[in-house]
């Protein structure tokens, strides 16, 4: 149970440190392209997936 405690705590200094130091705006437009991008390969891949006659998923 320490343990646990130990790691959620340096996990919430890590997330302080990023929030506090301005880091976490250019973060999040990153974060937003990236998921874009993601997206985007996703459907690409679902759409080649069903011209070479393979369900969806």
């Amino acid at each position: 149970m320490l343990g646990w405690a130990l790691t959620f705590l340096i996990v919430a200094l890590v997330a302080a440190a990023l929030g506090f130091s301005g880091i976490a705006g250019a973060a999040s437009s990153i974060a937003q392209i990236l998921f874009v991008v993601f997206l985007v390969l996703f459907v690409v891949a679902m759409i080649a997936r069903a011209v070479r006659g393979q369900p969806p998923m």
